[in-house]
């Protein structure tokens, strides 16, 4: 049966064939057929032929001229088109580059090369017969369409290959791929570098010539990752501690992992290597271990490696039918030194100290920094307690000599405690509590007495002079110390959000001192207390004047000292204070050294929550450079950890290794505390924590310690910045 269709242009007709019984379409979509001519009889001639060789796998469309026919092939589903000789409505040549064009992957064909000729607008009856002519457009037209499809195919794979490239060259691990033999056959850029092979030159060559591992140390040859992967069929990891040696034999730790790949019938038929370069890493890891186990200023031994040789010492003695000593080491002066000469000096004379008393020992021995200005020294292995002792002359003789540090010709003394194994002792820390009351009670004996059991004594510096107590007095009497302000600085914002509170000495001669020049000698004079209360109250009150004054008033911070902390009225008196100037106590940070909350742990949680109780912040100042623990600082209620500017100091060189202060930042995160960076001197160190989100910090890049009209100055700018920005 056959069913024709006028469309609303009489120019155009669309005609459906059905089937014959027993035929079978070339494809479920219909092939689509656009005959342009002006005779109805090419029209009758192709649609008789295309419907008796299974016309459903046909859709014929007629139309008569040129424009419809552009118009037609605009919808780009036209598969063949069948154009007659004389083109209806332009030239023949014009037409056949037009359709060409608008319908570039259609088959086209021109009636007369197919025997059809073009009579006009009545049928021919000389026609050729077009039966033959479905099965023709069906094999070309099912051919463009299988080779339409393999060019989108190729076209995806290409896609697909090309973004996959992209990926791996723009990744940060290394890629390398083999084939089934292990040869390689691929290198991404990354790869390239860390091998030092071009992919160009890599591919086809042996996996062990491109990719040549051993293990670190010992610098045997790892087990091939490829290979174990292709074997085992699963994905594996390389063997630890594992070193790349590049082209250049140069090296670098890597860590890998090996997966095997798979052709289409899911056979094994190469391995892809994935790795990285971990000898920062490693590095990191390896001088974290040794921090752990070392004192970062000294490089000596600390505590926790200490307690570990001395157990070891003590299993040696009992096995080969010896003896150990433990020497309890305490500089009596350093304090002194400290504070006249500041704690640049002071390290250096601590460094100083650790080289004269390793000299003093074998290098079996073992000399250790247990914190502060105190070094244990393990003399491991001894015949009798002699031998200690001849050490502890030596150690005396040494010291009995100024040092030099830094041009300065230092008198540094030593009280020294000793305990033996096993006569004091048969554990570590029984030995290590002898040794330290031991050089307790040498305090207490008198020039150039011993008693090698419990200690010896070197003479300590010279006293402070009458003179240099008559000058502090006077000082405090006539009012010649003074306050500086050191602004602090919210981190993500860069705004002002608290002051410290630094104590100057306007000497009369001398002109502007600075702590550490004063505060030792202060409290020898016993004037640390005294001077301290006047410290808070002049603070506190140049708070409340700010306040007065309608000018923002920020977060104060003082330094409380140890006689200060210990003092039985400290919480008393400074509620005195606080209503005496009127400040709220939330306004008020009190800073602590580690050191001073260490002297009496139990004591100091007490007398925090005291302060705590009132109201006042509780900062920890230094952090890092105290012998506190993890455990301690739980233990403790304060708000604030202010990391030590040694920490911040040289961040960006290989002196000062930033992970340490990276670790201490995130202590302070994991405790939920504020974190504080002081000793801010650069943009880089000024960018290093504000990367590791430190909430607040301080130092000369930031804003140098100011006078109070100065500071005041500054807070009355700020005011009104904030106010424009507001409006």
């Amino acid at each position: 049966m056959t069913r024709t269709r006028l469309s609303a242009d009489t120019n155009t007709q669309t005609s459906t064939h059905g089937q014959p019984p027993g035929a079978v379409a070339a494809s479920s979509t219909p092939i689509s057929v656009l005959l342009v001519a002006t005779d109805s009889a090419s029209y009758a001639s192709v649609r008789d032929g295309l419907a008796g060789h299974g016309g459903e796998g046909f859709r014929v469309e007629w139309v008569t001229t040129l424009a419809d026919a552009l118009n037609r092939l605009n919808r780009r589903d036209v598969d063949v088109v069948l154009l007659s000789a004389t083109t209806p409505g332009g030239d023949d040549r014009e037409a056949f580059d037009l359709i060409r064009r608008t319908t570039p992957d259609a088959l086209l064909l021109p009636l007369n090369a197919l025997g059809f000729q073009d009579t006009g607008p009545s049928p021919s009856s000389e026609q050729p017969d077009a039966s033959w002519l479905a099965d023709t457009l069906r094999y070309v037209v099912q051919r463009k369409r299988v080779e339409a499809g393999l060019r989108a195919s190729e076209d995806a794979l290409f896609e697909r290959l090309k973004h996959a490239e992209v990926t791996l060259a723009s990744i940060g691990d290394a890629v390398l791929v083999t084939d089934f033999n292990s040869l390689v056959t691929y290198l991404n850029p990354v790869a390239e570098a860390m091998t030092g092979w071009p992919a160009e030159e890599a591919v086809g060559r042996p996996l062990g010539e491109i990719f040549h591992i051993t293990i670190g140390g010992t610098g045997a040859k790892a087990v091939d990752p490829a290979q174990r992967a292709m074997l085992e069929d699963c994905t594996v990891g390389l063997e630890a501690d594992c070193v790349l040696r590049r082209r250049d034999g140069t090296e670098s730790g890597i860590e890998d992992s090996a997966a095997p790949l798979h052709d289409r019938h899911g056979r094994v038929s190469g391995a892809v290597i994935v790795f990285r370069d971990v000898s920062q890493s490693r590095k990191v890891t390896r001088r974290m271990a040794y921090l752990a186990r070392h004192d970062a200023l000294t490089g000596l031994p600390n505590r926790a490696l200490l307690k570990e040789r001395l157990g070891q010492s003590i299993r040696l003695a009992d096995r080969h039918g010896k003896q150990a000593a433990l020497l309890y080491v305490d500089l009596d002066n350093f304090k002194d030194i400290n504070d006249a000469l500041g704690h640049v000096v002071g390290d250096q004379v601590l460094k100083a100290v650790a080289g004269h008393l390793t000299r003093c020992v074998r290098a079996s021995d073992t000399v250790c920094r247990h914190g502060g200005d105190e070094f244990v020294i393990l003399l491991s292995e001894i015949a009798t307690p002699a031998d200690a002792e001849q050490v502890t002359n030596k150690l005396l003789n040494t010291f009995a000599s100024p040092i030099e540090v830094n041009g300065h010709a230092l008198q540094v003394g030593l009280s020294i405690g000793v305990s033996i194994y096993p006569d004091h002792g048969d554990s570590a820390d029984a030995l290590t509590e002898h040794a330290d009351q031991a050089m307790y009670r040498a305090r207490a004996i008198s020039r150039n007495g011993n008693d090698t059991a419990l200690g010896q004594r070197q003479a300590s510096g010279r006293p402070l002079a009458e003179s240099a107590r008559g000058d502090l007095h006077r000082a405090f009497d006539n009012r010649e110390f003074l306050l500086h302000y050191q602004p602090q600085i919210d981190v993500p914002s860069g705004q002002i959000i608290g002051v410290e509170a630094l104590v100057r000495w306007l000497h009369p001669v001398r002109g502007l001192m600075y702590p550490g020049q004063f505060m030792g000698l202060a409290e020898q004079a016993g004037l640390s207390v005294p001077l301290g209360r006047w410290v808070i109250r002049e603070a506190c009150q140049q708070i409340t004047t700010w306040k007065a004054s309608s000018l923002w008033a920020p977060l104060l911070a003082v330094n409380i000292s140890a006689l200060e902390f210990s003092h039985t009225r400290f919480a008393t008196e400074l509620e005195a204070i606080l209503r005496e100037t009127g400040l709220d106590a939330g306004e008020l940070e009190l800073e602590l050294t580690e050191g001073v909350l260490m002297l009496d742990a139990d004591a100091s949680v007490t007398r925090l929550n005291e302060l705590r109780d009132l109201g006042v912040t509780l900062a920890i100042d230094n952090f890092g450079t105290g012998p506190s623990s993890l455990n301690q600082l739980q233990r403790f209620p304060v708000h604030t950890l202010k990391v030590d500017g040694s920490f911040v100091h040289d961040i960006n060189t290989a002196r000062n290794d930033p992970a340490i202060l990276r670790s201490l930042i995130g202590i302070g995160k994991s405790l939920k505390h504020r974190v504080v960076a002081e000793g801010v001197e650069t943009v880089q160190q000024y960018g290093f924590i504000k990367a590791q989100h430190c909430d607040a910090a301080q130092g000369f890049q930031l804003g140098y310690p100011l006078g109070a009209e100065d500071c005041t100055l500054l807070l009355a700018i700020r005011g009104h910045l904030l106010r424009c920005r507001e409006s």
